[in-house]
């Protein structure tokens, strides 16, 4: 049985970032084949991860239906195909992309096939990490039911604080299960977590919080697309998240 870890946070926050350290993560301590699953339409987590994403499931739609009608095959079994074929493979880890879904109203469609995707092909990796749309809806779209660890990420600020209180809340409410809670707030100054980081962690019951400081090796790997490989080795907050997958991997 996988491990699954989702991360959800508002957009801004080193959230794609972090996903991509946790991959890196598992796969420098042995927790191989990864499944990283990029849930946001922007796809970035590609990127991060220094992969091409040549086919998403967003593009699956049209091609399906196409498709299915001249090869005269169900639709369901075109799907697995489809999905089968948006797997970038990669050292120690593989990726599939949500991507944006081709004409108007497609998103339910794109979600649900995503669904698809997660339950046909987690049981095959040890691990698996999500990394969800930025903002509240991607909880609301309930693309997965539970899962091992969830990951809140926010920066420092009092905005920040209130959106983690709202995100668990979202989580609860929509019946997202989950084994452990982590709250990471990010860019935080001199590493120090905020006076209010407390009342939000007594709020939610968080089994850990982590407080992360800016870091400009980070920042500038983040603003040049350069994928979380280049990231040295001693890197403080690399450190960290690996000290975290650790704990909870």
């Amino acid at each position: 049985m996988s491990r699954l870890f989702a991360l959800s946070g508002k957009g801004g926050v080193g959230k794609t970032t972090l996903a991509g350290l946790f991959i890196r993560s598992l796969v420098e301590i042995g927790k191989k084949p990864v499944l990283a699953i990029d849930a946001d339409p922007n796809s970035c987590l590609g990127d991060m991860l220094g992969v091409r994403v040549r086919s998403t499931i967003g593009s699956a739609r049209e091609t399906v239906r196409d498709e299915s009608e001249a090869q005269k095959i169900s639709k369901q079994e075109l799907l697995r195909m489809k999905i089968a074929q948006s797997l970038a493979e990669s050292s120690g880890f593989d990726l599939i992309s949500m991507g944006r879904p081709e004409g108007p109203g497609c998103y339910c469609y794109a979600n649900n096939v995503l669904k698809l995707a997660i339950k046909e092909l987690s049981d095959q990796y040890p691990y698996v990490v999500l990394d969800n749309e930025a903002g509240l809806e991607n909880l609301s779209r309930r693309i997965v039911q539970s899962v091992d660890a969830l990951t809140l990420v926010s920066d420092a600020s009092n905005a920040g604080m209130n959106t983690l209180g709202r995100l668990y809340g979202l989580a609860r409410e929509m019946g997202v299960g989950f084994r452990k809670l982590v709250l990471i707030v990010n860019r935080t100054r001199g590493g120090e977590l905020p006076e209010s980081a407390t009342r939000v962690q007594h709020d939610t019951g968080a089994q850990k919080i982590i407080a992360l400081p800016y870091d400009e090796e980070i920042a500038t790997l983040a603003e040049e697309s350069r994928p979380v490989w280049e990231v040295s080795d001693g890197n403080r907050i690399y450190k960290k998240i690996l000290e975290l997958m650790r704990e909870i991997g």
